[in-house]
């Protein structure tokens, strides 16, 4: 399919508030490349913090960011 791999995670935050992450991975005959995302925004809920980390994911994938490799 694609050049990478997008895996967006959320996780639980200690006041009841929801933080995101992706993780970006690209392989190529020569070896496997990952990177993990983490953020310290936080999200009122699981489905907003999701939306976000699937969105950070595809703008570093297509070279939009400013980080994309």
């Amino acid at each position: 399919m694609g050049k990478y791999v997008v895996s967006p995670t959320t996780h639980p935050t200690g006041c009841g508030r929801f933080s995101a992450a992706f993780a970006i991975r690209r392989a190529d005959g020569n070896g496997t490349y990952c990177r993990v995302f983490r953020f310290d925004r936080t999200f009122a809920s699981r489905h907003a913090a999701h939306l976000f980390a699937v969105t950070q994911g595809w703008v570093e994938s297509t070279g939009v960011g400013l980080g994309a490799f």
